[in-house]
Protein backbone atom coordinates (compact mmCIF):
# COMPACT_ATOMS: atom_id res chain seq x y z
CA UNK A 1 0.00 0.00 0.00
CA UNK A 2 1.31 3.44 -0.93
CA UNK A 3 2.54 5.74 1.83
CA UNK A 4 2.48 9.49 2.29
CA UNK A 5 6.28 9.49 1.77
CA UNK A 6 5.94 7.91 -1.69
CA UNK A 7 3.28 10.45 -2.66
CA UNK A 8 5.47 13.31 -1.47
CA UNK A 9 8.54 12.03 -3.32
CA UNK A 10 6.76 11.51 -6.64
CA UNK A 11 4.95 14.84 -6.42
CA UNK A 12 8.13 16.67 -5.41
CA UNK A 13 6.62 18.13 -2.24
CA UNK A 14 6.88 17.65 1.50
CA UNK A 15 4.72 15.24 3.47
CA UNK A 16 3.19 18.30 5.12
CA UNK A 17 2.02 19.53 1.72
CA UNK A 18 0.48 16.13 0.98
CA UNK A 19 -1.34 16.36 4.31
CA UNK A 20 -2.61 19.84 3.46
CA UNK A 21 -3.94 18.62 0.11
CA UNK A 22 -5.67 15.64 1.74
CA UNK A 23 -7.31 17.91 4.29
CA UNK A 24 -8.29 20.48 1.63
CA UNK A 25 -6.22 23.30 3.08
CA UNK A 26 -6.36 26.61 1.27
CA UNK A 27 -2.61 27.07 1.75
CA UNK A 28 -1.63 24.94 -1.27
CA UNK A 29 -1.18 26.43 -4.74
CA UNK A 30 -3.77 25.00 -7.19
CA UNK A 31 -1.08 23.62 -9.53
CA UNK A 32 0.61 21.85 -6.62
CA UNK A 33 -2.71 20.52 -5.39
CA UNK A 34 -3.51 19.06 -8.84
CA UNK A 35 -0.07 17.43 -9.05
CA UNK A 36 -0.42 15.83 -5.61
CA UNK A 37 -3.96 14.62 -6.34
CA UNK A 38 -2.78 13.04 -9.59
CA UNK A 39 -0.06 11.11 -7.73
CA UNK A 40 -2.55 10.04 -5.04
CA UNK A 41 -4.81 8.67 -7.79
CA UNK A 42 -1.97 6.90 -9.62
CA UNK A 43 -0.58 5.24 -6.48
CA UNK A 44 -3.93 4.39 -4.96
CA UNK A 45 -2.94 6.15 -1.75
CA UNK A 46 -5.66 6.11 0.90
CA UNK A 47 -5.16 8.78 3.56
CA UNK A 48 -6.08 7.75 7.06
CA UNK A 49 -6.13 9.53 10.36
CA UNK A 50 -4.45 6.52 11.99
CA UNK A 51 -1.02 5.15 11.19
CA UNK A 52 -0.72 3.55 7.75
CA UNK A 53 0.81 0.50 9.37
CA UNK A 54 -2.56 -0.13 11.02
CA UNK A 55 -4.57 0.40 7.85
CA UNK A 56 -5.50 -3.25 7.41
CA UNK A 57 -7.23 -3.38 10.77
CA UNK A 58 -11.00 -3.14 10.80
CA UNK A 59 -12.37 0.25 11.67
CA UNK A 60 -15.93 -1.02 12.11
CA UNK A 61 -17.23 1.95 10.13
CA UNK A 62 -19.23 1.95 6.90
CA UNK A 63 -19.37 5.19 4.89
CA UNK A 64 -22.25 6.49 2.82
CA UNK A 65 -21.66 9.32 0.36
CA UNK A 66 -24.43 11.04 -1.60
CA UNK A 67 -24.96 14.19 -3.61
CA UNK A 68 -27.07 17.02 -2.30
CA UNK A 69 -30.01 17.61 -4.62
CA UNK A 70 -31.85 20.93 -4.59
CA UNK A 71 -32.75 22.92 -1.51
CA UNK A 72 -35.54 20.90 0.10
CA UNK A 73 -35.18 20.24 3.82
CA UNK A 74 -38.09 17.94 4.43
CA UNK A 75 -36.50 14.87 6.00
CA UNK A 76 -36.09 14.71 9.75
CA UNK A 77 -32.32 15.01 9.82
CA UNK A 78 -32.06 17.32 6.79
CA UNK A 79 -29.35 15.10 5.29
CA UNK A 80 -30.70 15.11 1.76
CA UNK A 81 -33.74 14.11 -0.30
CA UNK A 82 -36.25 11.60 1.06
CA UNK A 83 -34.73 9.03 -1.31
CA UNK A 84 -31.49 9.24 0.68
CA UNK A 85 -33.30 9.33 4.00
CA UNK A 86 -34.90 5.97 3.18
CA UNK A 87 -31.51 4.51 2.23
CA UNK A 88 -29.92 5.71 5.47
CA UNK A 89 -32.65 4.07 7.56
CA UNK A 90 -32.30 0.82 5.61
CA UNK A 91 -28.50 0.67 5.89
CA UNK A 92 -28.67 1.53 9.58
CA UNK A 93 -31.11 -1.36 10.04
CA UNK A 94 -28.62 -3.81 8.53
CA UNK A 95 -25.82 -2.54 10.78
CA UNK A 96 -27.94 -2.51 13.94
CA UNK A 97 -26.78 -5.17 16.34
CA UNK A 98 -23.27 -5.25 14.85
CA UNK A 99 -20.14 -3.40 15.87
CA UNK A 100 -20.30 -1.22 12.74
CA UNK A 101 -21.21 2.46 12.72
CA UNK A 102 -22.48 4.47 9.74
CA UNK A 103 -20.58 7.60 8.70
CA UNK A 104 -22.45 9.93 6.33
CA UNK A 105 -21.23 12.66 4.01
CA UNK A 106 -23.31 14.81 1.65
CA UNK A 107 -22.26 17.55 -0.72
CA UNK A 108 -22.74 19.16 -4.11
CA UNK A 109 -21.25 17.58 -7.22
CA UNK A 110 -17.73 18.73 -7.95
CA UNK A 111 -14.06 18.34 -7.18
CA UNK A 112 -14.32 19.47 -3.55
CA UNK A 113 -16.85 16.78 -2.71
CA UNK A 114 -14.88 14.16 -4.64
CA UNK A 115 -11.85 14.94 -2.43
CA UNK A 116 -14.04 14.57 0.65
CA UNK A 117 -15.18 11.14 -0.52
CA UNK A 118 -11.58 10.05 -1.12
CA UNK A 119 -10.66 11.20 2.37
CA UNK A 120 -13.66 9.37 3.82
CA UNK A 121 -12.56 6.18 2.06
CA UNK A 122 -9.48 6.05 4.28
CA UNK A 123 -11.56 6.10 7.44
CA UNK A 124 -13.99 3.26 6.68
CA UNK A 125 -14.01 -0.47 5.95
CA UNK A 126 -16.25 0.06 2.94
CA UNK A 127 -18.16 2.76 1.13
CA UNK A 128 -21.73 3.02 -0.16
CA UNK A 129 -22.08 5.59 -2.94
CA UNK A 130 -25.48 6.89 -4.00
CA UNK A 131 -25.67 7.76 -7.72
CA UNK A 132 -22.46 9.10 -9.25
CA UNK A 133 -20.54 11.23 -6.77
CA UNK A 134 -17.54 11.11 -9.12
CA UNK A 135 -16.78 9.89 -12.65
CA UNK A 136 -16.97 6.13 -13.18
CA UNK A 137 -13.22 5.74 -13.75
CA UNK A 138 -12.49 7.43 -10.43
CA UNK A 139 -15.07 5.27 -8.65
CA UNK A 140 -13.46 2.18 -10.12
CA UNK A 141 -10.02 3.34 -8.94
CA UNK A 142 -11.47 3.96 -5.47
CA UNK A 143 -12.99 0.46 -5.46
CA UNK A 144 -9.56 -1.05 -6.04
CA UNK A 145 -8.46 0.42 -2.71
CA UNK A 146 -11.56 0.03 -0.55
CA UNK A 147 -14.80 -1.96 -1.03
CA UNK A 148 -17.43 0.16 -2.83
CA UNK A 149 -21.06 -0.52 -3.70
CA UNK A 150 -22.94 1.98 -5.88
CA UNK A 151 -26.64 2.56 -5.23
CA UNK A 152 -28.73 3.74 -8.20
CA UNK A 153 -25.72 3.65 -10.48
CA UNK A 154 -25.41 2.47 -14.06
CA UNK A 155 -25.70 -1.29 -14.33
CA UNK A 156 -23.14 -1.39 -17.16
CA UNK A 157 -20.34 -0.03 -14.96
CA UNK A 158 -18.78 -3.52 -14.98
CA UNK A 159 -15.99 -3.10 -12.45
CA UNK A 160 -18.32 -2.09 -9.62
CA UNK A 161 -21.02 -3.64 -7.50
CA UNK A 162 -24.27 -1.83 -8.34
CA UNK A 163 -27.71 -2.09 -6.76
CA UNK A 164 -30.35 -0.27 -8.81
CA UNK A 165 -34.00 -0.46 -9.84
CA UNK A 166 -35.67 -1.22 -13.15
CA UNK A 167 -36.46 2.36 -14.16
CA UNK A 168 -37.34 1.39 -17.72
CA UNK A 169 -40.04 -1.14 -16.77
CA UNK A 170 -41.64 1.34 -14.40
CA UNK A 171 -41.76 4.10 -17.00
CA UNK A 172 -43.14 1.76 -19.66
CA UNK A 173 -45.95 0.74 -17.30
CA UNK A 174 -46.68 4.39 -16.55
CA UNK A 175 -46.73 5.30 -20.25
CA UNK A 176 -49.08 2.43 -21.02
CA UNK A 177 -51.48 3.61 -18.32
CA UNK A 178 -51.43 7.29 -19.27
CA UNK A 179 -51.56 6.78 -23.04
CA UNK A 180 -53.43 3.50 -23.32
CA UNK A 181 -55.90 3.75 -20.43
CA UNK A 182 -56.46 7.51 -20.27
CA UNK A 183 -55.83 8.37 -23.91
CA UNK A 184 -53.49 11.28 -23.14
CA UNK A 185 -51.53 12.53 -26.16
CA UNK A 186 -50.13 15.93 -25.10
CA UNK A 187 -47.42 14.90 -22.66
CA UNK A 188 -44.85 17.00 -20.78
CA UNK A 189 -41.90 15.61 -18.85
CA UNK A 190 -40.04 17.09 -15.88
CA UNK A 191 -36.59 15.53 -15.94
CA UNK A 192 -34.11 15.21 -13.10
CA UNK A 193 -30.41 16.16 -12.95
CA UNK A 194 -28.37 15.28 -16.01
CA UNK A 195 -25.71 13.62 -13.82
CA UNK A 196 -28.21 11.19 -12.27
CA UNK A 197 -28.35 7.72 -13.89
CA UNK A 198 -31.91 7.27 -12.61
CA UNK A 199 -33.03 10.57 -14.14
CA UNK A 200 -31.48 9.76 -17.51
CA UNK A 201 -32.99 6.27 -17.62
CA UNK A 202 -36.47 7.51 -16.71
CA UNK A 203 -36.54 10.19 -19.39
CA UNK A 204 -35.17 7.86 -22.06
CA UNK A 205 -37.59 5.05 -21.23
CA UNK A 206 -40.69 7.24 -21.12
CA UNK A 207 -39.71 9.06 -24.31
CA UNK A 208 -39.21 5.77 -26.14
CA UNK A 209 -42.52 4.38 -24.84
CA UNK A 210 -44.41 7.52 -25.89
CA UNK A 211 -42.85 7.48 -29.36
CA UNK A 212 -44.43 4.08 -30.01
CA UNK A 213 -47.91 5.64 -29.93
CA UNK A 214 -48.98 7.76 -32.94
CA UNK A 215 -49.73 11.35 -32.09
CA UNK A 216 -47.84 11.30 -28.78
CA UNK A 217 -44.88 13.49 -28.00
CA UNK A 218 -43.05 15.06 -25.10
CA UNK A 219 -43.43 18.82 -25.32
CA UNK A 220 -42.02 20.44 -23.36
CA UNK A 221 -39.25 18.53 -21.56
CA UNK A 222 -38.43 20.63 -18.51
CA UNK A 223 -35.39 20.42 -16.25
CA UNK A 224 -35.36 19.94 -12.48
CA UNK A 225 -33.02 18.84 -9.71
CA UNK A 226 -35.23 16.31 -7.88
CA UNK A 227 -36.34 18.92 -5.32
CA UNK A 228 -39.88 20.08 -4.59
CA UNK A 229 -38.77 23.66 -5.29
CA UNK A 230 -37.63 22.75 -8.81
CA UNK A 231 -41.02 21.15 -9.43
CA UNK A 232 -42.74 24.37 -8.45
CA UNK A 233 -40.38 26.39 -10.68
CA UNK A 234 -41.09 24.08 -13.62
CA UNK A 235 -44.83 24.52 -13.06
CA UNK A 236 -44.40 28.30 -13.25
CA UNK A 237 -42.62 27.89 -16.59
CA UNK A 238 -45.36 25.54 -17.79
CA UNK A 239 -48.09 28.03 -16.93
CA UNK A 240 -46.67 30.36 -19.56
CA UNK A 241 -47.27 27.71 -22.24
CA UNK A 242 -50.68 27.38 -23.89
CA UNK A 243 -52.32 25.04 -24.32
CA UNK A 244 -51.25 23.20 -21.20
CA UNK A 245 -50.28 19.54 -21.64
CA UNK A 246 -52.78 16.90 -20.59
CA UNK A 247 -50.29 15.32 -18.20
CA UNK A 248 -46.90 16.18 -16.65
CA UNK A 249 -44.73 13.14 -15.93
CA UNK A 250 -42.14 13.96 -13.26
CA UNK A 251 -38.93 12.00 -12.75
CA UNK A 252 -39.46 11.81 -8.98
CA UNK A 253 -42.18 12.40 -6.41
CA UNK A 254 -40.71 15.48 -4.78
CA UNK A 255 -40.75 17.38 -8.07
CA UNK A 256 -44.27 16.09 -8.77
CA UNK A 257 -45.48 17.34 -5.39
CA UNK A 258 -44.01 20.79 -6.10
CA UNK A 259 -45.48 20.77 -9.60
CA UNK A 260 -48.94 19.82 -8.38
CA UNK A 261 -49.01 22.39 -5.57
CA UNK A 262 -47.94 25.25 -7.84
CA UNK A 263 -50.50 24.36 -10.52
CA UNK A 264 -53.24 24.27 -7.91
CA UNK A 265 -52.17 27.64 -6.52
CA UNK A 266 -52.61 29.05 -10.04
CA UNK A 267 -56.16 27.69 -10.24
CA UNK A 268 -55.30 24.72 -12.47
CA UNK A 269 -57.25 21.62 -11.49
CA UNK A 270 -55.22 18.46 -10.93
CA UNK A 271 -56.16 16.15 -12.58
CA UNK A 272 -59.18 17.92 -14.14
CA UNK A 273 -57.03 20.27 -16.26
CA UNK A 274 -53.59 18.67 -16.01
CA UNK A 275 -52.70 15.26 -14.61
CA UNK A 276 -49.43 14.85 -12.67
CA UNK A 277 -47.37 11.73 -11.91
CA UNK A 278 -44.15 10.95 -10.06
CA UNK A 279 -41.62 8.22 -9.36
CA UNK A 280 -40.43 6.73 -6.01
CA UNK A 281 -43.60 6.37 -3.89
CA UNK A 282 -42.29 8.32 -0.93
CA UNK A 283 -44.70 8.77 1.98
CA UNK A 284 -45.82 12.36 1.16
CA UNK A 285 -47.03 11.19 -2.26
CA UNK A 286 -49.77 9.24 -0.50
CA UNK A 287 -51.12 12.12 1.57
CA UNK A 288 -51.13 15.06 -0.85
CA UNK A 289 -54.47 15.91 -2.45
CA UNK A 290 -55.01 14.40 -4.88
CA UNK A 291 -52.80 11.45 -3.97
CA UNK A 292 -49.98 10.96 -6.46
CA UNK A 293 -49.91 8.29 -9.12
CA UNK A 294 -46.32 7.12 -9.17
CA UNK A 295 -43.87 4.33 -9.92
CA UNK A 296 -42.96 2.55 -6.70
CA UNK A 297 -39.39 1.52 -6.15
CA UNK A 298 -38.19 -0.51 -3.14
CA UNK A 299 -36.18 2.23 -1.45
CA UNK A 300 -35.59 0.35 1.79
CA UNK A 301 -34.68 -2.83 -0.07
CA UNK A 302 -32.13 -0.89 -2.13
CA UNK A 303 -30.35 0.18 1.04
CA UNK A 304 -30.56 -3.22 2.69
CA UNK A 305 -29.21 -5.11 -0.30
CA UNK A 306 -26.43 -2.61 -0.91
CA UNK A 307 -25.34 -2.78 2.74
CA UNK A 308 -25.35 -6.58 2.72
CA UNK A 309 -23.37 -6.68 -0.52
CA UNK A 310 -20.82 -4.26 0.91
CA UNK A 311 -20.37 -6.36 4.04
CA UNK A 312 -19.87 -9.44 1.84
CA UNK A 313 -17.25 -7.63 -0.23
CA UNK A 314 -15.42 -6.46 2.89
CA UNK A 315 -15.16 -10.13 3.90
CA UNK A 316 -14.13 -11.29 0.41
CA UNK A 317 -12.44 -8.74 -1.83
CA UNK A 318 -12.28 -11.32 -4.67
CA UNK A 319 -16.03 -11.48 -5.22
CA UNK A 320 -16.82 -10.80 -8.90
CA UNK A 321 -18.63 -7.46 -9.36
CA UNK A 322 -22.35 -7.72 -10.03
CA UNK A 323 -25.32 -5.52 -10.84
CA UNK A 324 -28.50 -6.32 -8.93
CA UNK A 325 -31.64 -4.80 -10.47
CA UNK A 326 -34.76 -4.60 -8.30
CA UNK A 327 -38.29 -4.46 -9.73
CA UNK A 328 -40.58 -1.41 -9.87
CA UNK A 329 -44.35 -1.30 -10.23
CA UNK A 330 -47.04 1.22 -11.08
CA UNK A 331 -49.08 2.62 -8.19
CA UNK A 332 -52.26 4.25 -9.45
CA UNK A 333 -53.89 6.99 -7.38
CA UNK A 334 -56.04 10.01 -8.22
CA UNK A 335 -53.54 12.54 -9.66
CA UNK A 336 -53.53 10.83 -13.09
CA UNK A 337 -57.31 11.06 -13.44
CA UNK A 338 -58.31 7.73 -11.93
CA UNK A 339 -61.06 7.69 -9.30
CA UNK A 340 -59.76 8.24 -5.75
CA UNK A 341 -59.29 5.09 -3.73
CA UNK A 342 -62.14 4.46 -1.27
CA UNK A 343 -61.04 3.78 2.29
CA UNK A 344 -62.61 0.65 3.80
Amino acid sequence: MATVYEVAALAGVSTATVSRVVHNSGLVHPDTRDRVLAVIEDLGYVPDGSAQGLSRRRKDIIGLAALERGTDEIDIEQTGPLFIDELVHAVDGVLRGTECSLLLTFGPAGEAFERRVRTLSGKVDGLLVAEEVMPTAQLAALARRVPVVVIAGRREEGELDVVAVDNAAGMRALAAHLIGDHGYRRLAFLAGPADSPDARERLTAFSQAASEHPGCGLDPVLGGDFSEASGAAAASALLAVRPLPEVVVCANDQMAIGMQARLQQAGVRVPGDVAVTGFDDIYPSRIVAPALTTVSQPLRDLGRRAARRLRARIEDRDLPPRAEILPTYLTVRASCGCPPAVSP
